[in-house]
């Protein structure tokens, strides 16, 4: 799962970042409302969250959030806001973020928040994704295929989280860098196909029939 965060005060957006990969989401941040807007418009089908704080430098939260929802961009968002009044939290409400947090908060609270907001219709995930016969359980975190199980790293476990909602399609390397690490990794690391040899000797290594495919000079795929 991957969220954008939005927040100008940068020890608390990396704060975040840290606490949410941690807890193996993969985030990213910026510092002020028209970054965090480009970046929406741009991006908002790679995003499952936005994290917004309302008082933005250029551009603030508020504002940020009505422009979106005119566009028809429907992300999930929680606001996170300093004030606490009746009237600036059914503003930001009816501006169309889905939750709000007031600062100070726990990140127990925090967490789940976020949790109860995947968890939404229309926007909530299937908990159980299958291809063939490989299934991976997004509560649980465990794998099978044909009903044995198979552990893999958190890293792992998102890489085929991704290959699954994405099977059939090619995901370049790019693409999956973005998603499992960001838009602040260098994209001329190998670190995408050093998980994808390791996650190819799990899933297919003792099985006849091989879901994990290379596809030459472009990336991955796996076979739905």
């Amino acid at each position: 799962m991957k969220i954008l965060i939005i927040e100008d005060e940068e020890k608390l957006a990396k704060g975040l970042k840290e606490g949410l990969e941690k807890e193996g989401f993969t985030a990213d941040f910026v510092l002020d409302g028209e970054a965090g807007q480009r970046r929406i418009e741009l991006y908002h089908k790679d995003y499952d969250l936005v994290i917004l704080d309302l008082m933005l430098p250029k551009k603030d939260g508020l504002t940020v959030l009505k422009n979106i929802r005119k566009q028809n961009i429907t992300i999930p968002t929680l606001v996170l806001t300093v004030k606490d009044t009746t009237y600036d939290i059914v503003s930001g409400l009816e501006g169309g973020a889905d939750d709000y947090l007031t600062k100070p908060f726990s990140f127990k609270e925090f967490f789940a928040r976020i949790r109860a907001l995947l968890r939404r219709p229309p926007k909530s995930l299937s908990v159980e994704l299958k291809v063939r016969d490989l299934t991976l359980n997004t509560v649980t975190k465990k794998v099978f295929r044909n009903g044995k199980e198979i552990l893999l790293t958190s890293k792992e476990f998102s890489l085929l989280e991704c290959l699954i909602r994405h099977s059939n399609q090619v995901m370049s390397r790019e693409q999956i860098l973005f998603n499992l690490w960001g838009f602040d990794f260098d994209s001329f690391s190998n670190v995408v196909d050093a998980h994808i040899k390791n996650l190819r000797k799990k899933i297919d290594y003792d099985h006849q029939e091989k879901l994990l495919e290379t596809v030459r000079g472009i990336g991955y795929r796996l076979k739905g």
